[in-house]
C-alpha cells in the first residue's frame, strides 16, 4: 500500500510533542534546541504566552467570515505595519508564495493601469528563492525548482547579485521591476550589500521601475531590524512578508506604496482565507511583541554573541567549517565537509538546524534566545565538529 501522504517531503523520523521557548520536546523523550525555528517561522519561539493568549481569545469569538465582510483585525494590523514601515497599504494572505504572487501581480497591474501593459518583465537574481508556485519558481529561475513543471512562466530575467552592470544590461522596454531578497536565504545566507540595494533603488528611480523586496525570511526582526531594507536606508515600492509574521500561524502580507496600491482595484486579487480573524489576532500580537523597546537590540546582541562563538569553533575545526556569514540571527555556517554531515550530527546531539545552498547550514534560532542557549549551541557545535573529525 502506498503512503497516504504525498511523498514530496523526506522528513526526519522525529516528531514533537510540545515546544517551550527555544526548545522542542520530541516523541523520543529528548529535548532539542531549536536553531531552525520552522525555517525562520517561530521567531518568538514556541508557546509564547502572548501569542497563545491572542489565539485562544480569538478562537472563542470568530474564526472565519471571508472578505465579503470587514475584518477589523486586518485594519488594525495593516495600520501597525504601515506605521512601522515605508508602506501605505497592506494585503493579507496565507503564505510567502501567495504574498509574492500578489507582489508580481501588483507590478503588472500598476503598469497596465498607467498605460504601459507592455511593461511586465521582472529582473530577479541567480540563486534566489521566492516560493513554490509556477510564477514564483519562474521568478527564482533555478533548474532544480523548474524541472518537470512544463513551460516556464514568462516574464523573468536573471542576473548575478552585486553586478549592477548586468542589471542595467538586462533592462528593456518591457522591464517593469526588480525583485530581490536582502539576504538570499535558500541560496546560502548570501547577504546583499547595502550599496547594491541602494544602487538598485537609484536605478529604479532613473528608469521608472518598481523595486520589490522579498522579505519572507529576512523580515520580522530576523536581521535585527523589523525589515532588512532598513539597513540600507532605502524604501522599496513593494515588500512581501510571511514566516515569522504569524509566529507559526499561516499568514503572509504584501505591502505597497500608495501609487502601486491604488492599481489593485476591487476584484483584482483576493483570497478566501487571507486575513482571517485568527491569523490577524496572532500576527498582531507578533508585531506588538517585536515593537517592544529593546527587542531588536536583543536580536543584534544575541547575533553578535553567536557569531563570535562560532568564529572560535571555526578556528578550532578548520577542516570541518569554513566561515560564518549573515546578519542578526539570520546566519549561515559554510562547511568544508558536506553540510548534511554537520546538520545530521547536530541533530544527533539535540540541535535542530536547516540546510541551505552553497554547502551551508542555516542557523535560524528564535529571536528570544538568551546567552544560555547561545553557549549551549556553541558547545554542541564544537562537540559535533570533534566527532566528525574523529570519523
Amino acid at each position: 500500500m502506498i503512503p497516504a501522504l504525498l511523498s514530496n517531503y523526506a522528513p526526519a523520523d522525529l516528531s514533537f510533542e510540545k515546544g517551550e521557548g527555544p526548545y522542542l520536546y520530541g516523541n523520543d523523550g529528548r529535548r532539542y534546541l531549536d536553531f531552525a525555528a520552522g525555517i525562520a517561522v517561530s521567531g518568538l519561539g514556541h508557546a509564547h504566552p502572548k501569542l497563545v493568549a491572542a489565539l485562544t481569545d480569538q478562537a472563542q469569538k470568530v474564526w472565519h467570515v471571508s472578505n465579503l465582510f470587514r475584518i477589523p483585525g486586518q485594519e488594525e494590523l495593516a495600520r501597525k505595519l504601515v506605521d512601522a514601515t515605508f508602506a501605505d497599504a497592506a494585503y493579507f494572505c496565507n503564505s510567502g508564495a501567495e504574498a509574492n504572487e500578489c507582489g508580481i501581480k501588483m507590478v503588472r497591474k500598476y503598469f497596465s493601469t498607467n498605460g504601459h501593459p507592455e511593461k511586465y518583465r521582472i529582473i530577479a537574481f541567480e540563486n534566489s528563492f521566492h516560493g513554490r508556485t509556477l510564477a514564483t519558481i519562474a521568478a527564482a529561475g533555478q533548474e532544480k525548482l523548474l524541472a518537470g513543471f512544463g513551460p516556464v512562466v514568462d516574464g523573468f530575467d536573471h542576473v548575478p547579485v552585486h553586478d549592477i552592470e548586468a542589471v542595467k544590461a538586462a533592462i528593456t522596454d518591457e522591464t517593469a521591476a526588480i525583485l530581490i531578497e536582502p539576504v538570499l536565504g535558500e541560496g546560502g545566507i548570501q547577504v546583499v550589500e547595502p550599496e547594491f540595494l541602494r544602487a538598485l533603488r537609484k536605478l529604479c528611480d532613473e528608469r521608472d521601475l518598481l523595486l520589490m523586496l522579498d522579505e519572507i525570511q529576512t523580515g520580522m526582526g530576523r536581521t535585527g531590524k523589523l525589515f532588512a531594507y532598513e539597513h540600507a536606508g532605502i524604501k522599496p515600492d513593494i515588500l512581501t512578508s510571511a514566516k515569522a509574521l504569524g509566529g507559526g500561524f499561516p499568514v503572509g502580507a504584501c505591502l505597497a506604496v500608495e501609487k502601486v496600491a491604488k492599481a489593485m482595484t476591487v476584484g483584482s486579487h483576493g483570497s478566501t482565507y487571507g486575513g482571517n480573524p485568527l491569523a490577524m489576532a496572532v500576527a498582531g500580537a507578533v508585531v506588538d511583541v517585536m515593537s517592544e523597546e529593546g527587542f531588536m537590540d536583543h536580536v543584534v546582541e544575541m547575533g553578535n554573541h553567536l557569531k563570535q562563538g562560532i568564529v572560535g569553533v571555526i578556528d578550532r575545526h578548520p577542516d570541518i567549517l569554513e566561515e560564518i556569514r549573515g546578519i542578526g540571527l539570520h546566519l549561515g555556517l559554510k562547511c568544508k565537509v558536506e553540510n548534511t554531515l554537520v546538520n545530521n550530527k547536530l541533530l544527533e546531539l539535540g540541535v535542530l538546524t536547516a540546510k541551505g545552498g552553497d554547502n551551508v547550514v542555516r542557523l535560524l534560532p528564535p529571536l528570544i534566545i538568551e546567552d544560555a542557549q547561545v553557549s549551549e549551541f556553541i558547545n554542541l557545535l564544537d562537540e559535533a565538529c570533534t566527532e566528525l573529525e574523529n570519523g
